[in-house]
């Protein structure tokens, strides 16, 4: 890791003149790999402006911003950070009227506050004006922040507010200076998301958010999560359909272009469309096929009943007799009487022992084995350890969030706090009793899960947390961090299964045992497989994994309390899915409330199919405002721009 030897003046007039994204490769490129284009060219490759017409441009950073001209006057469609600005004095453009933003997130408007300070009116769809004028409401709501089963509205919101002049609904009408624009409600890739077409210069170009990348792809799925029967936990790609409605929609208007906010602009809007639509249903199938969900929701699913190149849901069987289940626990006895625990989400599992104790068909609670970090399975943890004198065992990724959760934002996490006792290795044997027990890393759910197998005698159990139901895999929520590839996630986890052949299968829902065949684990890998390469196809990134695991940038701590006055280090976690090791670089984006601007940028080389990091220093101020603070990270990395990708949450 490297710091640049600029002086602030320096730094701060190289971000002013060529933007984050200039900067921050000049700053990567002495160790950058070999062949690696130019600083210059990379950065025109990444923004050059395009004329569509005498009254109409498109700057192409690290987002596309429609530019609307009359007479040195602009209108813009997003703004994204805001480097468009450097751009319009070519245009002849002295001043910004408007920008009409398609949707909130904080890489389509986290310029917009400097262009408002400049004059410029901010017009936002009528659904999200909170989520532009009011967002610290939003970061200061705990259901935001604690036990998240909703992912809307999506956490990549601005940082801080800025001021809304007015709202846009679906069909309304507005004219500025030569062009004529519609406004369409195109909800999919946010709850709120319109489009607008454009009629300048005898042509309608339509500029569509995210709605779509460029032919047959998306810029990412993790948005597409929403819950239709449930919450959006549930909800894998559960927004498509909506998403679909909508691309039919813009289809309908027969536009000439299609502009995307990321991606390439579109000369032929219906076959782009088409091939999306046709994709999503493609992985949708692959989805169902094997999804545990088919389990639980049987309802979800009628549709695709049936099907003869879907896996069939295995039977049930009963459990041996040495294992209790309530709630989401599952409790192995020895035949002395003693007991494991695994898992504890709720107080009545804790009554439920106890009276197992009184009536003596528990001796004594010897252990417990945390599976996941989720809090239907922690969150009473910290009420077991003061009811039961025992250690508490668990996989070193699980022992990180549930030691430390304030930390982490993720699904269904839990604010309680447990004390680990005993981290294991990934295959660690012990002997408990007359059981051989073995601990396995077991990324299925989630990236952060442990498997357990007890053997003994003929009996080989394996218990997969809520990796697997009788139905096949527990991916549903995308947000759980859910890998492709071989040797990783699902993958790894059949691969375990396929090598300890187990009797038993054990779900912490599920209060009866299965097993599955080899060739069903040959299905599931197979499907598995194939969902890489269709995501590899969907996506513009160099792995599928770019666009499936939103955390792949993410900062840690995410959150920590900090006193006015005092140094704050930050790290930027960044995991690189690719073959080839990538060179990234970043800066922290500090709130107006705090005082600072940015932060120096800071590089480093992150190994390939690896996890590196970026230490970022901030000094607060001794007149910081008391509160919760959202500080935004800028991310360069490889070739890509991506401006507050991730964020971390400052208590003064």
């Amino acid at each position: 890791m490297n710091e640049d030897s600029l002086s602030r003046r320096e730094l701060l007039h190289r971000l002013s003149t060529a933007g984050f994204a200039a900067a921050a490769w000049a700053m990567v490129q002495p160790c950058a790999a070999a062949g690696a284009a130019s600083a210059t060219a990379l950065v025109a490759e990444q923004a050059p402006l395009i004329r569509l017409s005498e009254h109409l441009a498109v700057f192409r950073g690290a987002l596309n911003v429609g530019i609307v001209l009359d007479n040195g006057k602009a209108m813009l469609l997003d703004c994204g950070d805001g480097q468009a600005a450097q751009c319009l004095p070519q245009l002849g453009v002295r001043n910004v009227e408007q920008i009409l933003f398609t949707h909130h997130h904080r890489d389509q408007a986290c310029g917009a506050d400097a262009f408002a300070k400049s004059g410029a009116r901010l017009v936002v769809p009528a659904g999200e004006r909170n989520y532009f004028e009011k967002v610290e409401a939003c970061w200061n709501e705990p259901v935001r922040r604690w036990h998240l089963y909703n992912l809307h509205p999506h956490h990549l919101m601005l940082a801080e507010s800025v001021p809304v002049h007015a709202t846009v609904a679906d069909g309304q009408s507005l004219s500025w200076g030569p062009a004529a624009i519609k406004v369409l409600a195109t909800p999919g890739h946010t709850d709120g998301s319109v489009s607008y077409a454009v009629e300048v210069d005898g042509q309608r170009v339509l500029f569509c958010g995210d709605a779509i990348y460029d032919e047959g792809r998306l810029w990412e799925l993790f948005s597409l999560q929403k819950g239709t029967t449930t919450t959006d936990y549930h909800g894998f790609l559960g927004a498509r359909e909506q998403l679909t409605t909508s691309l039919l929609r813009i289809k309908a208007q027969r536009p000439d272009r299609l502009v995307p906010s990321h991606g390439q602009i579109i000369a032929k809007p219906a076959e782009a469309i088409d091939a999306l639509c046709g994709r999503l249903e493609v992985c949708y199938d692959k989805y169902v096929a094997i999804s545990a969900l088919r389990h639980y929701f049987p309802k979800m699913f009628a549709d695709y009943a049936g099907k003869p190149d879907h896996m069939a849901i295995r039977p049930v069987k009963p459990a041996p007799a040495c294992l209790r289940h309530f709630g989401t626990s599952w409790v192995l006895l020895s035949a002395d009487r003693s007991a494991l625990v695994m898992d504890c989400g709720s107080p009545d599992v804790i009554k439920k022992l106890k009276d197992l104790l009184a009536k003596g068909e528990i001796r004594r609670i010897e252990g417990l084995w945390v599976t996941h970090y989720h809090d239907d399975h922690v969150d009473a943890i910290p009420a077991f350890q003061q009811a039961f004198d025992c250690h508490c065992i668990t996989d070193e990724l699980v022992a990180k969030i549930i030691s430390d959760p304030l930390a982490w934002r993720l699904p269904c996490i839990s604010p309680s706090k447990a004390r680990v006792d005993r981290i294991t290795r990934d295959g660690e044997t012990w002997n408990w009793h007359e059981f051989r027990l073995t601990a396995h890393h077991f990324p299925g759910q989630t990236l952060y899960h442990a498997g357990l197998l007890a053997e003994s005698g003929d009996l080989r159990m394996l218990f997969v947390g809520d990796s697997f139901t009788p139905a096949g895999i527990d991916d549903y929520c995308a947000q759980n961090r859910v890998w492709l590839g071989a040797g990783v996630g699902f993958d790894r986890c059949l691969q375990l299964i396929e090598k300890t052949r187990p009797t038993h299968l054990f779900n912490c829902h599920v209060d009866q045992a299965w097993d599955f065949t080899a060739e069903q684990c040959r299905f599931m890998r197979a499907n598995l497989a194939d969902r890489e390469k269709l995501y590899k196809e969907l996506f513009p990134w160099e792995h599928a994994n770019y666009g499936m695991d939103e955390s792949w940038v993410r900062c840690h701590p995410y959150e920590q309390n900090v006193k006015a006055g005092e140094t704050v280090s930050l790290r930027v976690v960044v995991t690189n899915h690719s073959s080839a090791p990538r060179m990234a670089a970043c800066r922290a984006v500090v709130p107006r409330a705090i005082g600072q601007t940015a932060t120096a940028i800071i590089s480093a080389e992150i190994a390939a199919k690896a996890e590196g990091s970026m230490e970022l220093s901030l000094k607060m101020p001794a007149g910081a405002s008391p509160g919760r603070h959202v500080v935004a990270v800028d991310l360069r990395y490889h070739t890509w721009d991506l401006p507050q990708i991730a964020e971390a949450i400052l208590v003064v």
